[in-house]
């Protein structure tokens, strides 16, 4: 890896409409003081199959849109099926996309279906627990 590569951030963090990563809350021991785990990636897309690859419940987790001075809760029922899975790309592409549609609640911007998505230049792993 030379310096350069090294350092290449995504244009995308750059703006900061769109989160800059995101977290997924997990719950261990709920009381006075939470024990969590935390996961991470720079897409939903990637942290929901991280999730999914984990055997993570939609349940048993929080998920945030990450920005440089703050975190934004969004709703799971966007990003799980009728039956309480997770959705996979594209449709969870597209139930994002319909809901910042309706709404235009900036944590829902960015996810396109049909078009040039504005996460493609990020990476789709996820990591953690952290």
């Amino acid at each position: 890896m030379t310096i350069i590569s090294g350092l290449y951030v995504p244009g995308s963090k750059y703006d900061t409409t769109l989160p800059y990563t995101y977290m997924a809350k997990e719950f261990i021991i709920e009381g006075e003081e939470d024990i969590t785990n935390h996961y991470f990636a720079d897409t939903i897309c990637g942290l929901i199959d991280y999730l999914d690859e984990h055997s993570i419940s939609p349940e048993s987790v929080e998920i945030f849109g990450v920005y440089r001075n703050r975190e934004i809760m969004l709703d799971k029922k966007y990003c799980t099926d009728d039956s309480g899975n997770w959705l996979k790309r594209p449709d969870i592409c597209h139930s994002l996309e319909q809901h910042y549609k309706e709404t235009m609640e900036l944590q829902y911007k960015g996810h396109l279906e049909h078009h040039d998505c504005a996460f493609t230049d990020r990476e789709r792993e996820g990591i953690g627990p952290f």
